[in-house]
């Protein structure tokens, strides 16, 4: 061979590769794309898991339930709550590391489901040591419930250790009230990004409710902060941990610094989402630059700016609108799709813009969730 056949040929094979890697980039980028989205049925005569296909587009499609071998509430109202949503919570369903967690209130018990595939295989239920389970928050092996209770019995936090080698739920013996009592009327428990404070957001008495983890996973007593809007509800935390919080009854949403010692400092609000009513549910972005809170009163979904200090700017008070009354949401793993569930029992979809737009992808069929569904995750 001439030299500058030679030098053709080694040309011609760096196309190749080139091509061979631009096909399994955009592979990789498709299988990041695709998935499942699950919602919990929380259904009196069974509860159980309601598994969607979420293909590259967005789109979902029904692909079965999984039974979580316990029972929900249906519909009626739990201590307080509207109707179309009974437990008043964010994150009764949580994905997490192939893990899927959800509660059973009618029960009183949580699942646990391996999720490394898009159907669910069911491995552990176990009592939530509390009434009214409704908010569960995972950190490695480590596991809290939130326990609403009800007019006889109090709220609480209640601890589980995940036994790896047996996919069992273990409690930890460590149960802890919420400061507000009975009043507090709970809505979400999560844990910082650092894992070392445990928060909860009490609707009934406007405050906020931290604890600090030890290395056991034990938690200290509850220490509570007065909300800076009223009626705080679901939240978020950043990796800067950064605590974004949807207030319900202000219309609004506020943001708070954590510090390791369990200490919240209000950063930035309430910021008005402009008349939007009853801003019940909120997720942030993973790069933590976009909050997105669902007002179920105004169907609508209002977007902030999250500053690094933490300070919120508001972006678009209704950056999606739809019909049914919104009820809770959900970022697919990569953060390119928001899902959310509204009254009319669907799913909706919308593509996330890297300026944080939200653009509608298609929504399920009227009606293809029951009435009382509760919870969403996207995988």
């Amino acid at each position: 061979m001439n030299k500058s056949n030679h030098l053709r040929s080694i040309a011609a094979r760096g196309v190749l590769a080139l091509a061979v890697l631009a096909s399994f980039a955009g592979a990789a980028r498709a299988d990041d794309d695709a998935g499942a989205v699950y919602v919990l049925s929380n259904q009196v005569a069974g509860d159980a898991i309601l598994v969607f296909d979420r293909v590259p587009d967005g789109a979902l499609s029904y692909a079965g339930s999984v039974p979580t071998g316990g029972t929900g509430t249906g519909p009626l109202a739990a201590s307080g709550a509207p109707f179309l949503d009974p437990l008043g919570s964010q994150d009764s369903l949580v994905l997490s590391e192939g893990r899927l967690f959800a509660v059973d209130s009618g029960s009183n018990e949580i699942s646990l489901f391996r999720a490394d595939e898009k159907q669910p295989v069911l491995v552990d239920k176990v009592s939530s040591g509390g009434q009214t389970p409704v908010s569960i928050a995972v950190r490695g092996e480590l596991v809290y419930v939130l326990n609403q209770g009800n007019a006889s019995v109090a709220p609480n936090v209640t601890g589980f250790f995940i036994d790896p080698i047996h996919d069992r739920l273990v409690p930890l013996g460590v149960q802890r009230s919420l400061a507000g009592g009975k009043l507090a009327n709970p809505a979400e428990v999560q844990f910082s990004s650092t894992g070392d404070v445990l928060i909860v957001t009490e609707k009934g008495t406007n405050l906020i409710d931290t604890y600090r983890v030890g290395y056991r996973g034990q938690l200290s007593e509850a220490t509570s902060f007065a909300s800076s809007g009223s009626t705080p509800f679901g939240f978020s935390v950043t990796q800067d941990d950064v605590l974004v919080v949807s207030d319900a009854a202000s219309g609004a949403a506020s943001s708070y610094r954590i510090h390791g010692d369990g200490t919240l400092v209000p950063v930035g609000g309430p910021v008005s989402n402009d008349g939007q009513a009853a801003s019940c549910w909120l997720v942030t972005t993973r790069d933590g630059r976009f909050a997105y809170e669902a007002n179920a009163g105004s169907s609508t979904i209002s977007s902030y700016a999250v500053a690094r200090s933490g300070a919120l700017t508001l972006i678009n008070d209704a950056a999606a609108a739809v019909g049914g009354g919104l009820l809770d949401m959900a970022l697919s793993k990569e953060g390119h799709f928001l899902y959310v569930r509204d009254g009319s029992g669907t799913v909706n979809a919308y593509r996330v813009g890297t300026d944080g737009t939200l653009t509608a992808a298609g929504s399920l069929p009227t009606g293809s969730l029951p009435a009382g569904a509760q919870g969403i995750v996207a995988r």
